[in-house]
């Protein structure tokens, strides 16, 4: 699984060399000019092609504005490091994704109090009927 133990954070991901590769090879495609980085637009490419969507105004203004202001754009260690952190996001949305629709036995999009309580069974039976419930509204899964 992608969680640590605590189950809390998860694990720091790395690429593999492939992917890295990969990475480095659309920045250089994306640097049309060879300009040794990537501009805003540049970098909505880049993320495209990577990752299938065009990134949102404020992300691209979140990215841009993490820029060393002595460069132009996004130096090729400034978006490995962005694209690491993307995927890292991914992954976790994905496997988050994974285990909602795990106890999400009837295809709703959501989970009831009884899902609830019953994949805490699952995967806490010492917790107590308390607790579970606590978690249940903090959680804002209410149907």
């Amino acid at each position: 699984m992608f969680f640590s133990e605590a189950g809390a954070r998860p694990r720091t991901w790395e690429a593999s060399p492939s992917e890295h590769k990969k990475w480095v090879e659309v920045f250089k495609a994306c640097d049309e000019d060879n300009k040794g980085y990537l501009s805003r637009e540049d970098f909505k490419v880049a993320v495209v092609t990577l990752f299938g969507y065009k990134p949102s105004k404020i992300e691209a203004d979140s990215v841009m504005s993490s820029v060393n202001p002595k460069t132009s754009g996004i130096l090729l260690e400034e978006f490995l490091s962005i694209i690491r952190k993307k995927k890292e996001v991914q992954l976790y949305r994905n496997e988050i994704r994974h285990i909602f629709t795990a106890f999400d036995r009837h295809y709703r999009g959501y989970l009831t109090l009884e899902d609830f309580k019953k994949a805490f069974r699952q995967v806490a039976p010492k917790l107590s009927e308390r607790t579970i419930l606590d978690v249940f509204r903090d959680s804002k899964l209410l149907a």
